[in-house]
């Protein structure tokens, strides 16, 4: 066996570059479904009978906890390293040095060595990245102590010089390394893929080792397991660098020779100097395998201190503020009261938590000071009476019965508590900053995230590569089933996500099984780093200390995300942004200026019947948590009278206990109806009419019946709730019989139920009923919180909706679906959207006489800058008289693209112009203003200027755009039609339509409590019925050379993707040119999860007695159109009803024996520009005619 050591290996987080990986999903041979993660390096190096590997990833320290937990479960060494960047100077950030980026390999022999890699490592991010992390040989020096050294590959410094045939730079570069190691640390690198320039410095990088007195080292530069694994690698290089296989790109392999090879072939290809290979196994043998604590037991919790403790130390500081604090909270301290507050505090200080509650009280505070808003709680810290009683949470646990020990458990093995804080998403950074003073900013910093490659995109990226059309890609990947799925379930017949239409793929189209083949091996690699939505580590001392630091941007972040952050005894701290919050904080600001109301939800309680009706009424628009159409549907089955039901509803309306809402709802409805199993449920059940809905009840139920205490019901709780068949038998066996519980510290005998009085039946039927709700039960405590700011947002809307809702449009204006979405429900409710006004209009939405008006952010072309210039000048100089007076109020500040977007979304509509006017004047007006200053600053001033008082603005005055040319402009600039909708005319009195683009996507809320949208399944292959008009298309070719058209449809609540394939396209396609409401008939295809589609089988032209009926005649003449065929007639005949007048339309067109005829159609018109367009679209321009003469 050989003695051989891989010392230079690129795993998986040499992010899409290594190909070596560490972990990797897994479906078993024997259970369908069943996923397995298997390490294939440590299944490599076993086979190979190697017992120590290095991880050398370049620039990062991503991969190490993962690789140390990889190897030491496989019985392995593992040696911590990395690949740095070595530049002159780490501070100089110009493009002249990029090209001077040498490679060197690092590695930690002890935890000293790992220390000062860490800090080395975020040196390079922290203060030397420049499009790499990067050092210098200077701050190198100062912490290499505890490090070996290995010179690298070509592109390391000393291969550089030698290449260069400067021996004596090699030799200077090398010394300098040399004297900054313990003696024997540094090695000269060697290193054989059969590289030219490689073998053209061999024999002189052993004679540098010799000349200065160095050993040298046999290295393999690792990037891919096997050697059939290089075109994978090299796909994954494709898809970093944007390039295709057959593109040129020189930093990709030029053999396959990059694998992991075996001892003996490192020995076989160093024989000639076998010292070499020899030289692996002595570093390795130098390494301490174990400094590296993969999991450490318990966390390191900063010391809190403040100001104002006077000497008291955390545990007195918490104890004083919580009875300090309570009084605030309730008018009197019942014995109840004072005995739960004295026990949590107990609880609190035995665990050594005194700090950690400091520590988030502080910041909240701090939050509530500056008046950030903050929510209510969330999880299972609304349980505590210390958390309510100092304000890090706002709902009273005693009066919704909710448990201490669901939060913190003093019977078990002591594991970290966890408070996750919302708050208003726009000023969750101020809280952050404020962290980062209070603890100083090395000791605080925020979570990076890593982004893996899902089957889809995998698929997607591979076939770009290959250089597959985009369209085939896409359709491939529509057959991957929806959510998180590997591409083996897809091919394999036996799992629940086999795909037979991507199996049949795979099967007959050798391209794509190409594709899918190396897809299967990237699908999971991380493929880019990012920063966690919330996560947030605070640390007594630097965190370098304990893990490494990134950059994401300006931001800070560990290099470890958060699972490995707390594996290493880290305080994570989740600081989540919630919009809700925003919208509340919002909307009570918008009530208070313009109703001078104060609200506070304190005072008001949370008992309004008007609120619980709205609720019960399906009106949860932008309701939080209660939004989406099923649940929408579930609070009018359920009536709510209560915030309990609130609660109940909010944790029963999931995936696993919707299968017990028939029972909950007869409860609701008929009380008497519910069966107790036993008279002592009936006080933990009764609100929620006998169903075990959450956690907290399972705890309870155990307590009462069996004598658990509450942390011991907790252990069971979690226990069962694993389906281990022993674990359960075990359970129901203490349950019955009593007996001690295997994760209680306290070793406390259980009694069971039996020796409490309830029969061994009862007994067992109530352990077979837990078990059955166990899995599905939902945290109370976070029910209860989340139900809050549900009654809050149902309070806003029911008594100040307008206000409401534009708090909630504001917050997301970036997003035109959403503010769309909004508008149009405001419109269904009597408000009126009314246009932009460059003299009335905010930076936002505003309320104006209980109806909405368009904000100017809201305006494409309009940029942040420039509005709050014309904002500002409104506030001082007074609104603007006309157009002239705008443009030379805010020259320098506006261009003309500004301007043309405030005329079409119609902010100028106040000077009394038509919006055609404005558009045919206003590049004079600028050119003439623009003169005007160049004039004054150039000192050309008239003797009569000082005479002139005002200069009349000359117009080129135009009758204005028809409605359409109006409302398309609007759509154009606003992202929506605010004057109008193209639709407007068109009722559906027939009830012909089934289907409305507003169904596709339902909301509902992620375990965060974060606002989702997500698709309606149900709609899946649904033939439906819509009205709309066609927003945009394109006519593609089939690969038979047939004609097919994509596009977008659009109704009043939105647009949708469609296609049209061949058949329907030759039937119906000249239906997409002709710009008209039509009839769409089609199913709905929602394979591609991020855009659903309809598959349009038919169209019909959509004529409306309600539109052919709203424009009265004011023209005279007739129209001609030269008519091809009988579809061409169709089409025209459609349009000719849109536009009702008195002007007759004659077509020139073939009769049946051939000859050219006129003949005249039987709608007669009024002949607008928009009519003589739409007709243009469909005969082409020099086949329409309209003569004003006859």
């Amino acid at each position: 066996m050989s003695d051989f050591v891989h010392l230079h290996v690129h795993s998986e987080y040499s992010l899409l570059d290594g190909a070596i990986r560490l972990n990797q999903s897994v479906l078993s041979d024997t259970e369908a479904d069943k996923v397995l993660h298997v390490s294939p390096l440590t299944e490599a190096l076993k086979a190979m009978g190697m017992n120590a590997c290095a991880i050398t990833d370049h620039g990062n320290l991503y991969g190490v906890h993962t690789f140390v937990s990889a190897m030491r479960a496989a019985g392995l060494k593992p040696i911590i390293g990395s690949e740095f960047y070595v530049a002159d100077d780490l501070h100089v950030k110009t493009p002249e040095t990029l090209h001077r980026r040498d490679h060197l390999i690092l590695l930690a022999k002890n935890l000293t060595g790992y220390k000062n890699l860490m800090k080395l490592s975020t040196i390079s991010f922290v203060d030397g990245f420049y499009m790499k992390p990067r050092i210098d040989l200077d701050t190198l020096e100062k912490y290499s102590e505890g490090l070996i050294c290995c010179s690298a590959c070509l592109a390391g410094g000393i291969p550089s010089h030698l290449l260069k045939n400067d021996y004596e730079g090699a030799k200077a570069y090398a010394l300098r390394l040399k004297g900054m190691f313990e003696e024997g640390d540094f090695y000269i690198e060697l290193q054989d893929h059969g590289l030219e320039e490689e073998r053209r410095i061999l024999r002189p990088l052993v004679s540098l080792a010799r000349d200065i007195g160095v050993k040298v080292v046999a290295t393999n530069d690792a990037h891919y397991l096997r050697r059939s694994d290089a075109d994978t690698q090299d796909t994954m290089m494709c898809i970093t660098l944007q390039c295709k296989k057959t593109d040129p790109v020189g930093v990709r392999f030029s053999n396959d020779n990059f694998y992991l090879k075996s001892g003996e072939e490192m020995e076989e290809l160093f024989s000639w100097i076998p010292e070499a290979v020899e030289s692996t196994r002595e570093i390795a043998d130098k390494v301490d395998g174990d400094y590296f604590v993969v999991k450490y037991k318990k966390t390191f919790i900063p010391h809190f201190e403040t100001e104002d403790m006077n000497g008291r130390d955390s545990k007195q500081y918490l104890h004083d503020l919580a009875w300090e604090r309570i009084h605030r909270r309730y008018d009197v301290i019942t014995p109840e009261i004072e005995q739960r507050l004295n026990y949590e505090l107990g609880v609190i200080d035995r665990c050594g938590f005194n700090d950690y509650f400091l520590i988030v009280w502080d910041f909240v505070n701090a939050a509530k000071n500056k008046g950030i808003p903050v929510g209510p709680g969330r999880g299972s810290g609304v349980g505590s009476l210390v958390a309510y009683s100092i304000g890090i949470t706002d709902v009273d646990p005693l009066r919704y019965n909710l448990l201490f020990e669901r939060f913190l458990n003093p019977e078990e093995r002591v594991s970290m508590p966890d408070f996750d804080i919302d708050f208003c998403f726009v000023r969750r950074p101020e809280i952050i900053e404020y962290v980062v003073e209070k603890y100083g900013a090395p000791n605080v910093a925020q979570i990076i995230a890593y982004s893996t490659m899902s089957a889809k995109a995998a698929v997607k990226d591979v076939a770009r590569v290959y250089d597959v059309p985009y369209t085939d890609a896409n359709n491939w990947v529509k057959d991957i089933p929806v959510g998180k799925v590997l591409l083996r379930q897809c091919l394999s017949p036996a799992s629940s996500l086999y795909s037979e239409e991507f199996a049949t793929l795979y099967r007959s189209n050798p391209t794509a099984k190409k594709v899918i083949d190396t897809a299967i091996e990237l699908e999971g690699m991380p493929r880019q780093t990012s920063m966690h939505a919330a996560g947030v580590v605070i640390c007594g001392d630097p965190i370098v200390e304990h893990v490494p630091l990134s950059r994401n941007g300006n931001d800070i972040t560990t290099q470890f995300d958060k699972t490995m952050v707390e594996a290493q005894g880290l305080l994570k701290m989740d600081f989540l942004g919630l919009k809700t919050l925003t919208d509340i904080s919002e909307a009570l600001k918008y009530i208070r200026e313009d109703k001078g109301v104060e609200v506070d939800f304190n005072k008001l309680g949370y008992e309004d019947p008007a609120v619980y009706a709205l609720i019960a009424g399906g009106d949860c628009e932008a309701v939080f948590q209660l939004e989406g159409g099923g649940i929408k549907k579930f609070m009018m089955q359920l009536q709510p009278s209560n915030l309990e039901d609130v609660m109940a509803g909010i944790s029963m309306y999931r995936p696993g206990p919707m299968q017990f809402l028939d029972l909950f709802l007869k409860g609701k409805r008929d009380p008497a109806s519910v069966h107790y199993a036993h008279p002592l449920l009936r006080e933990v059940l009764e609100t929620t009419y006998g169903c075990i809905v959450y956690q907290e009840q399972v705890m309870q139920i155990a307590q009462k019946i069996a004598g658990y205490s509450f942390g011991g019901a907790d252990i069971m709780r979690r226990s069962i709730s694993k389906k281990k068949l022993d674990v359960l038998v075990k359970q129901k066996e203490i349950f019955l019989n009593g007996g001690v519980l295997p994760d209680d510290t306290t070793q406390k005998q259980i009694p069971g139920a039996v020796a409490n009085g309830v029969s061994r039946e009862i007994a067992s039927e109530l352990f077979e009923q837990i078990l059955k709700f166990a899995n599905y039960a939902f945290n109370k405590s976070h029910a209860a919180a989340y139900a809050v700011l549900a009654y809050q947002t149902a309070w806003l809307k029911c008594y100040y909706p307008t206000h409401f809702i534009t708090a909630v449009i504001n917050n997301r204006i970036t997003n035109a679906d959403e503010v769309k979405h909004y508008i149009n429900y405001l419109r269904r409710v009597g408000v009126k959207i009314l246009a932009p006004d460059i003299n009335r209009s905010k930076k936002v939405f505003s309320i104006e006489n209980d109806n909405v008006r368009y904000g100017l952010m809201g305006i494409k072309n309009v940029g942040e800058q420039a509005m709050e210039f014309v904002l500002g000048e409104r506030e001082r100089g007074g609104k603007f008289s006309d157009l002239r007076d705008f443009i030379e109020r805010c020259a320098g500040q506006v261009n003309k693209r500004m301007i043309e977007s405030l005329i079409k979304g119609g902010a100028f509509d106040c000077f009394g112009k038509t919006r055609s006017t404005l558009m045919a004047s206003y590049e004079r007006i600028m050119d003439a203003v623009n003169a005007d200053k160049k004039n004054k600053l150039e000192g050309q001033m008239s003797l009569f200027d000082d005479l002139v008082e005002d200069v009349t603005v000359k117009y080129t005055e135009l009758a204005e755009y028809d409605k359409m040319q109006l409302l398309a402009g609007e759509k154009e600039v606003l992202g929506m039609y605010v004057s109008g909708h193209p639709l407007d005319d068109y009722k559906d009195t027939k009830h012909e339509f089934d289907f409305e683009t507003s169904m596709l996507f339902t909301k509902e809320y992620d375990d965060n409590g974060d606002e989702i949208s997500v698709l309606n399944k149900e709609l899946s292959g649904k033939s439906v019925r819509m009205g709309c008009i066609v927003e945009s298309h394109e006519r593609k070719m089939t690969g038979k050379q047939q004609k097919f058209a994509v596009g977008r449809l659009e109704d009043r609540e939105g647009t949708v993707e469609f296609s049209m394939y061949p058949r329907a396209y030759e039937q119906y396609g000249a239906l997409l040119e002709a710009d008209v409401p039509v009839k769409a008939y089609g199913k709905i295809d929602l394979r591609d999860e991020s855009e659903p589609k309809i598959s349009v089988e038919k169209l019909e032209l959509w004529e409306n007695e309600a539109a052919h009926s709203a424009r009265p005649a004011t023209h005279s003449g007739v129209v001609y159109v030269l008519v091809e065929d009988a579809a061409m007639t169709r089409l025209i005949t459609g349009v000719l009803a849109m536009f009702p007048g008195e002007v007759p339309v004659r077509a020139q067109m073939r009769g049946a024996d051939g000859r050219m005829c006129l003949k005249e159609f039987r709608h007669k018109v009024e002949p607008t520009d928009e009519l003589l367009r739409r007709l243009s679209n469909i005969a082409g321009d020099a086949h329409v005619r309209y003569d004003r003469s006859r």
